[in-house]
């Protein structure tokens, strides 16, 4: 059994209330008792791509399981790898593959520098493709990025989403070993893409309501949330959300 916490959109801003926020979902699983295979973080991490930014994440993530993170439409790429992943200030596409105890992450870079919308880029699906095709057939994939590559019916969201999808789809279902796709962004969870669970973490930072809630864009008192996916032995995906008040 592989068991993930999946956290997104911390919009880490040196505010207060965004410390608080993120500190209490770190804290939660921190004091876990029991064993995680990994925490996924799929973007957005900083809000303004500030130095401080990272190292104030950086320090949040000094928890005691593997943290996988990812760029969103927030991050930057040359001041996120060199906060988060001590690399070298690099503005090329960020794609990572990290393999844990019975899975493969691949962590795709779905941002487009100075915009907020997405795009996977014909060079990070060729990279996609390749490094699908370099994992063995009976080990299971996710397939990560920030951007979610269908309408999730909020509009906020929905003008800002992962755009051209057709092209990934097209990648994907040539390898059986993806399980589940991993993203952010919408601060809100759904839903499914080419046949396979597209999974969204709920905001830390904020909630972005549905239209018919009749309320804000974006809701800051709701609480903070994150999910847990659980994957058996039989590829058998459950996702579990939590509320953190």
């Amino acid at each position: 059994m592989i068991s993930i916490a999946h956290v997104s959109d911390l919009h880490l801003d040196d505010s207060p209330r965004a410390t608080e926020r993120a500190e209490r979902v770190m804290s939660y699983l921190r004091d876990l008792p029991g064993p995680l295979d990994a925490v996924l973080v799929t973007g957005d991490i900083a809000d303004h791509a500030a130095p401080q930014e990272y190292q104030q994440a950086k320090e949040l993530f000094a928890l005691p399981y593997p943290v996988l993170v990812l760029p969103g439409n927030h991050d930057r790429r040359a001041p996120f790898r060199t906060g988060l992943l001590d690399g070298k200030p690099d503005d090329e596409e960020l794609n990572q593959v990290v393999r844990t105890k019975g899975a493969t992450f691949l962590l795709c870079d779905s941002t487009i520098p100075d915009r907020d919308e997405g795009l996977i880029s014909d060079r990070s699906l060729a990279w996609l493709d390749g490094a699908l095709s370099a994992e063995a057939d009976d080990r299971p994939v996710f397939v990560c990025f920030h951007h979610p590559p269908v309408p999730l019916h909020t509009p906020y969201v929905d003008r800002l989403r992962q755009f051209q999808e057709a092209r990934l789809a097209e990648v994907l279902v040539r390898h059986p070993q993806v399980v589940a796709l991993l993203c952010g962004h919408a601060h809100t969870a759904a839903a499914t893409f080419a046949g396979l669970p597209l999974l969204v973490a709920p905001g830390v930072a904020s909630t972005v309501p549905l239209p018919f809630e009749g309320r804000d864009t974006v809701d800051h008192e709701l609480a903070p949330g994150l999910a847990f996916h659980v994957l058996d032995d039989r590829r058998r995906l459950v996702t579990h959300y939590r509320a953190l008040s």
